[in-house]
């Protein structure tokens, strides 16, 4: 944890140092983070088949796993079983209420039964259905985690999924700089290799913070406070998660 904060506190100082270089003082160094969709069954058990790759890119509702269903197939089979006995104890409770030799107790409560069976049996078939995993959204695979035959735990997730829209910018910014920025603002980063004229708009800007004492600022102090910002990119797939950029603040017009 120490050495996390103190690479991310010499992020900052280089920033700032570039900052200060740039004759505007409006160039910032950043990266591209994501928010990763992590897919897994629902239930334990053992990967069958596997439908992607990394680096696949898939639609939303693309198949993407299956885990062995023998248990909930075995439920499902228990449950139609229950389901006819408690549809026949409900006909015949029905029909004795008809002819005035059955009560409306025993009428309720094989009609509670049946309810509680068709109820059971549909989530039985559910949890089946659930046994194939399909993307919840359009996206690139980022990573597997497990191959088929080996067993995942409840919730573990098999595939990190990537959506477009889920990937970020993020650089700090200076105290001083703030008024500069407002949300919805575009920024234009650059990067080795990347197409040229890339832009992103600011999605957040942080309303805390970094690397100062919490208290009381000197005003050598205050010039140290840096907030972090996330921009969305508005081509997201020219960029790559954990790639350094260049962020450029464009001077708001003057009215």
């Amino acid at each position: 944890m120490r050495c996390h904060t103190v690479a991310r506190l010499m992020l900052v100082l280089v920033a700032l140092a570039l900052a200060a270089c740039n004759g505007s003082g409006e160039t910032f160094q950043g990266w591209v983070e994501a928010d990763l969709v992590f897919v897994g069954p629902d239930e334990a058990g053992r990967v069958e088949t596997l439908s992607v790759r990394e680096g696949d890119r898939v639609a939303a509702g693309a198949p993407l796993f299956t885990v062995d269903a023998d248990q909930q197939k075995a439920d499902v089979l228990s449950g139609e079983a229950t389901l006819a006995n408690m549809q026949q104890s409900f006909r015949r409770a029905e029909e004795l209420l008809k002819n005035r030799t059955g009560t409306q107790k025993d009428f309720d409560a094989a009609q509670a039964a049946l309810r509680d069976a068709e109820a059971r049996l549909n989530w039985a078939k559910t949890r089946l259905a659930r046994r194939n995993v399909a993307s919840p959204a359009a996206g690139s695979i980022q990573q597997v985690y497990y191959r088929p035959g080996e067993v995942v735990a409840a919730g573990r997730p098999i595939v990190a999924l990537l959506p477009p829209g889920n990937l970020k910018v993020r650089f700090y910014l200076p105290e001083a700089m703030l008024p500069k920025l407002s949300a919805g603002d575009p920024v234009k980063v650059s990067c080795d290799g990347c197409a040229p004229d890339l832009t992103a708009r600011v999605s957040f800007i942080s309303r805390a913070s970094e690397y100062t004492p919490p208290v009381i600022y000197s005003l050598d102090e205050r010039a140290k406070l840096v907030f972090l910002i996330e921009a969305l990119p508005e081509r997201p797939d020219a960029l790559r998660v954990g790639q350094p950029l260049s962020v450029v603040i464009a001077p708001k017009e003057t009215k």
